[in-house]
């Protein structure tokens, strides 16, 4: 029996850099592949490689942060298609870095596949114009969102767009026991709001620091006295964990918080996310956990990608909320508890399309991967 070699696919992404988020994008895309062209081999570009080694075993890792072009290139000539994302990786001084492996693997006739990528803030006129440059050239280019797709064509991207949903939506849960709610402080038998902050940067360009730590304070006291609930702080990164507790410090109750400091893969998170009773929260994907698991959320939008997928969900979709006193939020945050019956059936009516939008990123690469490495049957020679 010959064993005939299958494609070797490149998967280019925010990966290795130790966020959850991230790291269920690389999980949901691994997972699809393997089950869609198990034939394929895949070849991972990481900003850590030994963390992906160790988390997502049975791959090729390769690093290419401060990676030479020569060596670049030759890895890029062993691939029969490359992968950009997905994940939000294309905005200002950030998407010339990925698209410099892309324009790579474009020398060397290595169709891209934009999978499901998040784009913005982008202004910048030497990413606008590599973006413009190399996106066009792309085999397929798929987004997340709407505000990506707006983002993109106001670069200058002339191919076709399609709008799909990110891929951590076709996640699927590992359990998260109580026993390790346990170890991590967190009492039995009480109600459990999740809250999720995030760090400002370049991705975040509009955080106030201070003034964001002090309005989700009032939120979290808010919650505890309201619902007698505990508070569970979920870091999507490391760098979570600090700002987490500079929102405790500005905590009255703050004693009935806990901050997660456990290395949880994202599919354990996941399984985290079916104990809470409520969500609140920043990171894009600790909110796509809670619509996977069907518990209520009030999203804070930092950024459009968040605004957007609360107007998906049918979620309150308050633009520019951090920015704001602390009353209207709180009045939402009531709201959202007083009326959760409803945003449980919304969301739960919602989340099936997003999860075959999903599915249809997924559906468009297997198909481009057909027409660039069409399955091969394996034949018998003695046969």
């Amino acid at each position: 029996m010959d064993k005939i070699r299958g494609p070797t696919i490149g998967l280019l992404g925010s990966y290795g850099g130790r966020n959850v988020g991230d790291e269920a994008i690389l999980t949901s895309i691994l997972s699809s592949i393997r089950q869609g062209r198990p034939d394929a081999s895949t070849t991972v570009f990481s900003r850590c490689p030994d963390h992906t080694r160790i988390h997502h075993g049975n791959i090729e890792v390769v690093g290419w942060e401060g990676v030479s072009r020569e060596s670049a290139s030759q890895i890029m000539s062993r691939l029969d298609m490359l992968i950009l994302g997905g994940g939000g990786i294309l905005y200002d001084t950030e998407a010339r870095r990925y698209l410099r492996l892309v324009r790579l693997a474009q020398e060397q006739n290595v169709p891209v596949f934009t999978y499901a990528v998040g784009a913005g803030p982008l202004s910048d006129r030497v990413d606008c114009m590599m973006v413009r440059e190399t996106l066009t050239s792309s085999t397929v280019v798929t987004v997340r969102d709407e505000e990506s797709r707006l983002v993109l064509e106001e670069a200058g991207v002339m191919s076709p767009i399609t709008v799909t949903a990110d891929p951590a939506f076709l996640l699927e849960q590992e359990e998260f026991s109580q026993e390790l709610l346990h170890a991590e402080g967190v009492p039995e038998g009480v109600r459990l709001v999740g809250m999720s902050v995030r760090e400002p940067g370049r991705a975040a360009e509009h955080l106030d620091v201070q003034g964001y730590h002090e309005l989700l304070a009032h939120v979290g006291d808010f919650l505890i006295h309201r619902l007698d609930a505990y508070i569970v702080f979920v870091p999507m990164e490391r760098d979570d964990i600090r700002h987490s507790h500079a929102v405790l410090s500005h905590m009255n109750a703050a004693d009935r918080c806990r901050v997660l400091h456990g290395d949880y893969r994202p599919r354990q998170i996941l399984g985290l996310v079916r104990h809470l009773d409520l969500v609140v929260g920043m990171r894009l994907h600790f909110l796509i956990f809670a619509a996977l698991q069907g518990v209520p959320l009030l999203p804070l939008p930092y950024a459009g990608k968040v605004f957007d997928l609360a107007q998906q969900l049918g979620a309150p979709a308050l633009r520019g909320v951090i920015r704001e006193a602390a009353g209207p939020l709180l009045a939402e945050v009531d709201r959202v508890w007083d009326e959760r019956p409803t945003h449980t059936e919304r969301i739960n009516s919602r989340t099936p399309a997003l999860r075959i939008r999903a599915a249809a990123t997924v559906g468009h690469f297997l198909s481009q991967l057909e027409l660039v490495a069409p399955r091969t049957p394996v034949w018998d020679r003695t046969a």
